[in-house]
């Protein structure tokens, strides 16, 4: 059977249908999202200008803090541009884009979480090993590994979508085009369609859930033989990860473990992993982490001597 397409653009109900709540809205989450791109920024820069690569903890969450802004760039702006906007629509080509950047960012935060996951444990259970085990070669193809399990998660979510047929409602219950909303609008029965999409996000959501867990389990019980300084050094460094890794996966397992259904809390819930999360991940990692701090304090204090001493000379010029 063709394909009928008549649907050119879809219009977003957004997060709310009060003027009033929307100016707050807005005024809240352009103060998240400048929070957010200050801080991954901040974090990226100093794992750059410290040298901190060479440590593979360090590595990947400098690429989590890309991930991150990069994550909530997706939706976040069209969603506060939208808040004080009558028509809020998007192009089909822009809603697949949208689909497409939602779940290849998100997909690969999952995996760099689980790769920072394998990191603690080669770091705790196996440190004469850990720098044999994570050098640098090894670290770049993880690396690419996470981003090419995104993109083939992605490409095989907006697949499924456009081939679907949409002949109207354009009208989206949400403020991003995201796989189940999309579904509901289609003009065909997408029974099928829904099952291999929960069974793709469902297969990747809970394996490394899972994965994290078991990590995590072993790692708790290893630090048992841990002198105190050493335990209360990993916990530090662990705790952190584990409460980024309970935010990120509790909402998304929420929305995608699940029939092909949509919930009025949906909207709720994905503010908490498109816009909340990745804003809480940098103070998460900077307030939990001795190491981070001290080179945050270290690169101001390097930027502070220098702007004093250029002052300086200019006084004697």
């Amino acid at each position: 059977m063709e394909k009928i397409n008549n649907v050119t653009e879809f219009i977003f109900w957004g997060l709310s249908q009060s003027p009033e709540i929307e100016k707050v809205c807005f005024v809240v989450f352009s103060v998240f999202y400048i929070i957010i791109l200050l801080g991954n920024l901040l974090i990226m820069l100093t794992v750059c200008l410290n040298n901190l690569f060479k440590s593979p903890m360090y590595f990947f969450l400098s690429f989590l803090s890309l991930v991150d802004i990069c994550y909530s760039s997706v939706t976040a702006p069209k969603m506060i541009v939208d808040l004080l906007a009558k028509d809020k629509t998007i192009s089909y080509v822009g809603c697949m884009l949208q689909l497409f950047g939602v779940h290849f960012f998100g997909c690969t935060e999952i995996f760099i979480l689980t790769v920072m996951a394998y990191d603690r444990y080669v770091a705790i259970c196996k440190p004469l090993h850990y720098m044999t085990i994570m050098d640098q070669e090894r670290c770049n193809k993880m690396l690419l590994g996470t981003w090419v399990g995104g993109f083939l998660h992605s490409i095989i979510q907006v697949a499924l979508v456009v081939q679907l047929p949409f002949c109207g409602p354009n009208e989206i219950d949400h403020y991003f085009c995201d796989v189940h909303p999309v579904l509901k609008l289609a003009c065909t029965d997408t029974y099928i369609v829904g099952v291999v999409v929960t069974a793709n996000s469902g297969t990747i959501a809970l394996g490394s859930f899972v994965i994290l867990l078991i990590s995590y389990s072993i790692i708790l019980v290893s630090l048992r033989k841990q002198s105190a300084e050493g335990r209360h050094k990993a916990l530090s460094t662990c705790g952190s990860h584990i409460a980024v890794v309970i935010m990120f996966f509790g909402p998304c397992t929420f929305m995608y473990m699940r029939p092909d259904t949509t919930f009025s809390e949906d909207k709720m819930v994905a503010v908490f992993y498109t816009i909340i999360t990745p804003m809480l991940n940098p103070l998460i990692y900077t307030l939990r982490n001795a190491e981070v701090k001290n080179a945050m304090k270290k690169l101001w204090g390097r930027n502070v001597f220098l702007e004093a001493k250029g002052k300086k000379l200019d006084l004697i010029i």
